[in-house]
């Protein structure tokens, strides 16, 4: 208690709390998304579980997205946009498998919910079968200079994804050991499909690299 005739301080006045740009909290509503939706599924995930995991508010989500299906497709989307800003979309090389490590151990979540479940919900098979063919049609591209019987590079252009993809979650859910080589070795599986497809006696010819 101040002594007789000394005024008191006055509170110190709280630091004001930055509200967030339009843009930042779209953000951060996806990320949370992410995070649920790869966790429990599109069916098993309320929005009240995606507001929770924001720490905001129903109605903030219904600012940014009409509804659970609008926001789900936007995780997607949100998805895509960063394999393809690492990985491009015309051709598959050596880096692009690295790109492809690097995209999986910044976004786990992401991308297991590209690649594992979203296909499995009914609403977005279509989606999600339209952006497997693109990745099978650029593995084609890649494969048919390599893969002289073109029976058997079609179906290594649809093993190549699939297996390429499976072994990076494999790799994710092995606690991603060794990162450094995680490419090198999920390669070498791809190798092992394209031999697989030709001749007896021929080995591939590895991947050319993107110039430096």
């Amino acid at each position: 208690m101040p002594a007789s005739g000394q005024r008191a301080n006055p509170p110190a006045a709280e630091a004001p709390v930055r509200r967030l740009r339009r843009a930042e909290r779209r953000e951060q509503v996806l990320a949370a998304a992410t995070q649920a939706f790869a966790r429990a599924g599109f069916a098993a995930t309320s929005l009240d579980d995606i507001a929770a995991e924001a720490g905001v508010s129903r109605a903030i989500l219904y600012r940014h997205f009409d509804s659970k299906t609008d926001l789900y497709r936007a995780v997607l989307d949100r998805a895509c946009a960063r394999l393809a800003a690492a990985v491009g979309v015309r051709d598959f090389t050596a880096d692009s498998v690295e790109a492809l490590v690097g995209v999986a151990a910044e976004d786990p979540a992401g991308f297991r919910l590209l690649f594992r479940h979203a296909a499995r919900e009914p609403e977005f098979r279509d989606e999600m079968d339209r952006f497997h063919a693109a990745m099978v049609a650029t593995a084609q591209r890649e494969l048919a200079a390599r893969i002289p019987d073109r029976a058997w590079a079609r179906w290594a252009a649809q093993l190549a994804p699939t297996a390429a993809v499976e072994a990076v979650i494999a790799w994710l859910d092995a606690g991603q050991p060794d990162r450094q080589q995680a490419a090198e070795r999920i390669g070498q599986a791809l190798d092992g499909v394209i031999r697989a497809a030709q001749p007896r006696g021929r080995r591939p010819r590895p991947p050319s690299r993107a110039a430096e």
